[in-house]
C-alpha cells in the first residue's frame, strides 16, 4: 500500500472535487477518512460557472491547504505548483462535463478534457522523472461510463474491457484523455491510475444537473424538463461512495489499472423525478404548486444514450470497495441539503445560467 502525501486536485471546486476535498480533510461525519493522511492539499480550479469558491471556504485559511485559481492548460502554473508543493499526488477531476453544453459547444471539451490532461500529464511526467521516478508518485484520472456508449435493454453491464463507444462531444473527449493517460503508463511509465464513474449526485452539484435542477425548479415553481419519454436509464452513484472509492484505488492499486465505479442503481429518470417531487411535497412545505404538476416532456437530447449500467465486481475484488447507500437513502438526503442550502445554490441561478437555461429549454417542443 502506498500512502500518498501532498495531494494536488484539479476541479477541486467542482461538485465531485471538493466532495473529495472535503472527504480527504475529515469533513464528512461519518468519519471514514482519518484527518491528516495529507500534509497539503492544493486545489487548482479555473472558477468558471461550475466552479464555486464558496463550496471550498470552510476550508480555506486552514494550515495545508491551499485553493489556486488557474487552467489545467497553463502549463507553465502547472509545472511551478508541481514544484512550489512538491506534489506527489495528483486527482485529477477538472474537465467540461455537461453533455448539453458540449453539443452547443464542443470546442471548450476537447480544449480541457484533452489539451488540460495532456498538458497536466507532461508536467507531471517531467516532475517525476527530474525526481528520480519515486514509487510513491499517482495520478489518478477521474472518467465516465459514457466513453462506453449506450446499452439496450438486456445488454450486460459496461465492465473494464469493454470497447469505447462514445456518442456526444463531452464522451469523446473523455475517451480521447483516458487513452492519453494510458498511453502515458505503456510509453513513459508514469505510474498513472483510471477510474470510470456512473451518474454521481450529493450535495454541491451545479443545477444544470437533473437531481439538483428538479429540487430547484419544484422550489420555484417552474417546470421539470424531462427529455424525451423519461425511459432513460443511469446507474447512480452517490458522491461519497465515490470518494470513498477513489480512495481505495490511490493506496490500494497498482499503476496503470483502470476500475469502473458504480453504486448498482439503475433507476430511470422519470422515475427520479417523481421521486423527488415525492420528497419535496412532504418535505418542503408550502410549494408554488404540486410539483408532479410541473412534469414537462421535451424533445430528446441529440444522440442520447438510452441506458448505463456498471459491472463493479473488479474494485469489489481487488480493492475490497462497495457502495454504501442505496439510491432511496441517498436521494432523501441528497434533496434534503439541497432543502438546508438555499444560500449556496441560489446565487448559482445567474444571468447566464438563466440564458442557458432558456437557450436549452425554452424552445424545445
Amino acid at each position: 500500500m502506498i500512502t500518498p502525501r501532498v495531494l494536488l486536485t484539479t476541479g477541486g471546486a467542482g461538485f465531485i472535487g471538493s466532495n473529495f476535498v472535503h472527504y480527504c480533510q475529515g469533513q464528512y461525519s461519518k468519519g471514514q477518512y482519518s484527518k491528516g493522511q495529507y500534509s497539503e492539499i492544493c486545489v487548482l480550479d479555473a472558477l468558471t460557472y461550475a466552479g464555486n469558491r464558496a463550496t471550498l471556504g470552510d476550508l480555506e485559511g486552514q494550515d495545508g491547504f491551499h485553493l489556486i485559481e488557474g487552467n489545467i492548460c497553463d502549463a507553465g502554473l502547472v509545472a511551478q505548483i508541481l514544484a512550489a508543493h512538491q506534489i506527489d499526488t495528483v486527482v485529477h477531476f477538472a474537465a467540461e462535463s455537461h453533455v448539453d453544453r458540449s453539443i452547443s459547444g464542443p470546442a471548450a471539451f476537447v480544449q480541457t478534457n484533452v489539451v488540460g490532461t495532456f498538458t497536466l500529464l507532461e508536467a507531471f511526467r517531467h516532475h517525476w522523472q527530474e525526481r528520480g521516478k519515486p514509487e510513491q508518485f499517482r495520478f489518478l484520472h477521474v472518467s465516465t461510463d459514457e466513453v462506453f456508449g449506450s446499452l439496450g435493454p438486456d445488454d450486460p453491464a459496461f465492465s473494464e474491457v469493454t470497447p469505447y463507444a462514445p456518442n456526444s462531444p463531452y464522451s469523446a473527449s473523455k475517451a480521447g484523455s483516458d487513452h492519453l493517460v494510458r498511453a502515458y503508463f505503456h510509453t513513459y511509465g508514469l505510474p498513472t491510475l483510471i477510474t470510470n464513474c456512473s451518474n454521481n449526485y450529493g450535495p454541491y452539484q451545479f443545477p444544470e444537473k437533473l437531481i439538483p435542477l428538479m429540487c430547484i425548479n419544484i422550489l420555484l415553481g417552474k417546470p421539470l424538463p424531462v427529455y424525451g419519454d423519461g425511459q432513460n436509464i443511469r446507474d447512480w452513484l452517490h458522491v461519497e461512495d465515490h470518494c470513498r472509492a477513489l480512495e481505495a484505488v490511490l493506496l490500494k492499486a497498482k499503476p496503470g489499472e483502470t476500475y469502473n465505479i458504480g453504486g448498482n442503481n439503475q433507476v430511470k429518470n422519470i422515475d427520479i423525478v417523481e421521486q423527488i417531487c415525492d420528497l419535496m411535497e412532504s418535505w418542503a412545505g408550502e410549494l408554488p404548486i404540486s410539483p408532479k404538476k410541473l412534469i414537462t416532456f421535451v424533445g430528446d437530447r441529440p444522440g442520447h444514450d438510452r441506458r448505463y449500467a456498471m459491472n463493479i465486481a473488479k474494485i469489489q475484488r481487488d480493492l475490497s470497495w462497495q457502495p454504501h447507500y442505496d439510491f432511496a437513502t441517498g436521494l432523501k438526503q441528497t434533496v434534503d441539503w439541497y432543502l438546508t442550502h438555499r444560500d449556496w445554490w441560489q446565487p448559482l441561478l445567474s444571468d447566464e445560467y438563466q440564458g442557458y437555461y432558456a437557450a436549452l429549454y425554452g424552445d424545445r417542443p
